[in-house]
């Protein structure tokens, strides 16, 4: 299929749902093969029937290193480039700072900090005997805005946005670019509960300027400009899609929190 990213080759974390799943939709629809993983294999197994030829679909866990290196390993060995690597597994744990759990502080962190560290590596180190190549992850606006019981996420993902920074400043210079997306709030499995309780969601909707949560779709987009030509003297950047809701601020998420 012609396209824009027609012959090359996305790998993508945490790909069979949300946002991950948006990203692999259309950069298959645009001409590009898709190899990702996720830990459900559920979803696994039905992303592989969506991607049939045009793609890999794999088992795996982002916080093992194994299971990233195997990805990357994947994809060379099936279609020989990784041109591009959307970094988008991820999840929380609430707990307030003074109650913090250390197993749900080592959950968060591992998965939305360290496993976008892994990907991060396995993909330089495969873009960097091509000479080439675009790294999209995905933090959150909560990189900038803190909400309660949320420490260890924002924390997390504020640490992702400072980790696209230094991958620019270390991969630039050898032709690979590294951005980040910084998502507000997404209608994904992962925040059903936001929109299944009312009260939540009318809090939610005080804040967002735009008045509703963005679709994975519109995630998915940007993310894909950031990985195509058209974004090629972009790199180092953090780009806010939220409805414009970091100018307004977090709700104040106490009375549902515990």
């Amino acid at each position: 299929m012609d396209g824009r990213f027609a012959g090359r080759t996305a790998v993508i974390t945490g790909g069979a749902s949300g946002i991950g799943l948006a990203i692999a939709r259309r950069y298959l629809v645009e001409g590009g093969r898709v190899v990702a993983n996720d830990i459900n294999p559920e979803r696994v197994a039905a992303l592989a029937a969506e991607l049939g030829a045009g793609g890999i679909a794999m088992v795996g866990d982002v916080t093992h290193e194994a299971d990233v290196a195997a990805l990357f390993a994947a994809a060379l060995e099936r279609f020989g480039t990784v041109d591009a690597s959307f970094h988008v597994a991820g999840a929380n744990r609430q707990g307030y700072i003074a109650r913090m759990v250390e197993a749900d502080w080592d959950f968060t962190v591992d998965l939305c900090l360290k496993g976008v560290m892994f990907a991060m590596k396995h993909a330089a180190q495969a873009m960097l005997k091509q000479g080439r190549g675009a790294m999209v992850n995905i933090a959150s606006l909560n990189a900038h805005v803190p909400m309660h019981a949320g420490a260890a996420y924002s924390a997390a993902k504020a640490g992702v946005e400072m980790l696209t920074k230094n991958g620019a400043l270390e991969l630039t210079p050898s032709g690979i670019r590294v951005n980040a997306i910084l998502p507000g709030l997404v209608q994904t499995p992962l925040t059903k509960r936001l929109f299944d309780n009312a009260d939540i969601h009318a809090a939610f909707m005080e804040r967002i300027p735009q008045g509703r949560a963005a679709q994975p779709e519109e995630i998915a987009a940007p993310a894909l400009f950031l990985a195509s030509d058209d974004a090629s003297y972009v790199s180092g950047a953090s780009l806010l899609v939220d409805g414009a809701w970091a100018v307004s601020g977090y709700p104040d998420m106490r009375p549902w929190r515990n």
